[in-house]
């Protein structure tokens, strides 16, 4: 184990290829005065801002989202109608009526490929990067614990995470939690599925559980290996008690959504929207329906409490809900949105006004975004099958611009008739907004594929 608690260290002293060095151990080994010297490496280099990246699972039609065409023949427009925005003569599909309201808050990209029609996570775990979570890349730079504090850089949030009776997340089609070749330390934290502590955080680690140090901190990888080594010398130390300390008052608290004005959670919820025995039964998917309604709003929520009170990177995915083929397993479109496109528009809304609300807009980014499209054509049973030649794509916040409509798509909606924004392009506007790039890109310590896929696209122009 790497060292740095020698008297010599000192912030002035604690090189860039120190600070790489001592991001990829958690707290294992670090000193207060470490800690310190830490901070100050990491001024320059990681930005106060966090991004919560809600997956659009199953590939959200771009007709009834964000780009209608209701001058398009019938088979080809919104079957949910259109609705007017905030933002003169733009309108969004006819469920989004909150959204709509919020227009100017919020930008959108009508011009965004994804490149292919496969069901999979390309867009947050995929080949632009790295075969891992983004998240995962933010974790390598800034380190696996945010700016020294308790709170893990990179979170995971699926439906187990605010209700113990939901289904696992859909697997098959790719691994949330992948880290690719950067190792299990940067690997996203996933409350509410794991084991120990982890099972323990759906809404609220118990007094008991937050009393039994071992179990707590030894459930946390980050945390093991300096708390067996301290409890091998005898006892803990200064710095270890400030670390459960932290722990304590942060991580715990960060989880606990009763600390929440009850008022503000009924706000959130999207339960009563579609209530379970509203969902035919002859659809296949009827659980992810009804887990998607039940958990969406909790789920950004409480990702909002986690990125206020340090984390830097939370995936929300609740479950494959957007797949809209009329099929055995999926809904047609004009139902499919009433199921899953009002959840959505519910929460989100919600997510922007509180935000808006605590003064966060500048602090917090909002990426919401699916692995594909769907068809310019409505199939025979009034579905859309899948389309990779566009997608939808809302950004909000992180002190990008907003109220904008950035790029322009053909008439019948199938792809851009403007500079297509790509993959790599997302990637590259997220991690500049979490990261000073050209500082990133001089950095000693950081591996050579990451600064490729740091250099690989370009910020989203009309955003930055």
């Amino acid at each position: 184990m790497l060292s740095f608690t020698s008297p010599a260290s000192s912030p002035s002293r604690l090189h860039r290829r120190d600070f790489l060095r001592i991001g990829g151990l958690g707290l294992g080994g670090l000193g207060l005065s470490d800690l310190m010297a830490l901070e100050a490496a990491r001024k320059s280099l990681i930005k106060d801002k966090s991004v919560i990246f809600l997956f659009m699972h199953g590939g959200p039609s771009q007709f009834e989202t964000f780009d209608p065409k209701m001058d398009a023949p019938s088979e080809i427009r919104s079957v949910t109608g259109e609705i007017k925005t905030s933002i003169p003569g733009i309108t969004f599909g006819g469920t989004f009526e909150r959204l709509a309201r919020l227009a100017d808050k919020f930008s959108i990209v009508r011009s965004f490929v994804t490149g292919d029609s496969v069901h999979d996570i390309k867009t947050i775990v995929g080949k632009d990067t790295l075969k891992a979570n983004l998240g995962s890349l933010y974790s390598r730079i800034a380190g696996p614990l945010r700016k020294g504090s308790a709170m893990p850089t990179n979170v995971a949030l699926f439906p187990q995470a605010v209700e113990a009776k939901a289904g696992p997340v859909i697997k098959q089609f790719g691994d949330f939690t992948s880290s690719g070749e950067l190792g299990a330390t940067f690997q996203p934290f996933v409350p509410g599925t794991g084991a120990g502590a982890q099972a323990d955080m759906t809404l609220k680690l118990p007094q008991a559980r937050l009393d039994d140090r071992r179990a707590l901190l030894g459930s946390l990888d980050q945390w093991k290996r300096d708390l067996d080594r301290v409890e091998a010398l005898g006892g803990m130390s200064e710095f270890q008690s400030l670390a459960f300390d932290v722990l304590r008052r942060g991580v715990s608290d960060a989880f606990d959504l009763s600390k929440e004005d009850p008022r503000l959670i009924a706000r959130y919820d999207t339960a009563p929207l579609l209530p379970k025995d509203r969902i035919s039964t002859e659809w296949r998917n009827r659980e992810h329906y009804a887990d998607n309604a039940a958990t969406l709003g909790r789920l950004l929520l409480l990702a909002r409490r986690l990125c206020e009170r340090g984390c830097g990177f939370v995936t929300v995915t609740t479950s494959f809900v957007w797949d809209m083929h009329a099929d055995i397993n999926n809904a047609p479109v004009r139902t499919g949105m009433d199921y899953v496109g009002r959840p959505f528009d519910h929460a989100v809304s919600a997510l922007i006004e509180d935000i808006e609300a605590r003064g966060l807009s500048e602090k917090i980014m909002l990426v919401c975004c699916g692995e594909m499209g769907r068809t310019p054509r409505l199939n025979a049973k009034g579905g859309r099958d899948h389309w990779g030649g566009l997608a939808p794509l809302m950004i909000y916040g992180g002190g990008l611009k907003m109220g904008r409509v950035i790029g322009q798509s053909a008439r019948h909606g199938g792809e851009p008739s403007s500079q297509p924004v790509t993959i790599p392009d997302l990637v590259s506007t997220i991690m500049h907004t979490l990261v000073d790039v050209a500082e990133a890109r001089v950095t000693d310590g950081l591996p050579t594929n990451l600064l490729n896929v740091l250099s690989r696209g370009e910020p989203i122009r009309g955003l930055v």
